[in-house]
């Protein structure tokens, strides 16, 4: 797999994912929209940490620098 994620694009991921669990954990989300968030956001956290996003490899979108 060759990296196709920059440093903006992890931290975006990263406080995206932050945001999601403060919002379930002070209650403002729950039930089925907390689930679908969470998976999404633990998804975000797995792509940032090893910088590969497999949506970008059909469209050859690479946001690393070079």
């Amino acid at each position: 797999m060759k990296k196709n994620m920059g440093s903006t694009d992890k931290i975006i991921r990263i406080v995206l994912a932050i945001i999601v669990a403060i919002l379930y954990y002070t209650g403002i989300i729950n039930g089925t929209v907390a689930i679908i968030l969470g998976v999404l956001a633990l998804i975000f956290v797995i792509t940032s940490f090893i910088s590969f996003c497999p949506l970008y490899l059909p469209f050859g979108i690479s946001t690393n620098k070079k």
